[in-house]
């Protein structure tokens, strides 16, 4: 079966930077699972994506207007140290959760103090260009619980 509208895919992936430096893995992991169509991957990504099958191997660099966007540098942020509370341990670098009035997002800490903490809510890889080296492992047809929700379940994806 062929990846287009309505499939799932599950695949392992490499992200390089343009200095071609790994930045990030899925192998060792389940395979990332996800509704062909779906906003749950990048839609440059799905479309390089279309047409391959189950064992293939594709390789896209995207520029960052088509990953993860330009670095914004109005999302860095001085928040309280009480919105990072429900964290025992987080340092310089990490990425970790943030409750706002949006819903839970991830940022970047910056710069850590006893009151306050310097934050950065772009993502990781924003103003990066990306390549990414894609694996397919599997093709499926979509059930019709994963289209009325979706996205994907199972391992890998949504589980509910």
């Amino acid at each position: 079966m062929e990846i287009n509208k309505d499939a799932v895919v599950a695949f392992h992936y490499t992200i390089f930077d343009d200095n071609n430096q790994e930045l990030e893995s899925s192998h060792g992991q389940t395979p990332t699972l996800y509704l062909h169509g779906s906003e749950s991957v990048l839609p440059h990504l799905q479309a390089a994506l279309k047409g391959h099958k189950a064992g293939d191997k594709v390789e896209t660099t995207l520029p960052p207007e088509q990953a993860y966007g330009e670095r914004q540098d109005n999302l860095t942020q001085r928040i309280s140290a009480k919105y990072l509370r429900h964290l025992k341990k987080y340092q310089v670098g990490d990425v970790v959760p943030v409750n706002t009035d949006k819903g839970q997002q991830w940022v970047t800490v910056l710069k850590k103090g006893l009151k306050t903490v310097d934050v950065d809510a772009n993502h990781p890889f924003a103003g990066k260009t990306l390549r990414f080296v894609v694996e397919i492992d599997s093709v499926r047809a979509a059930t019709e619980e994963e289209l009325a929700h979706g996205h994907a379940h199972g391992a890998g994806g949504v589980e509910h």
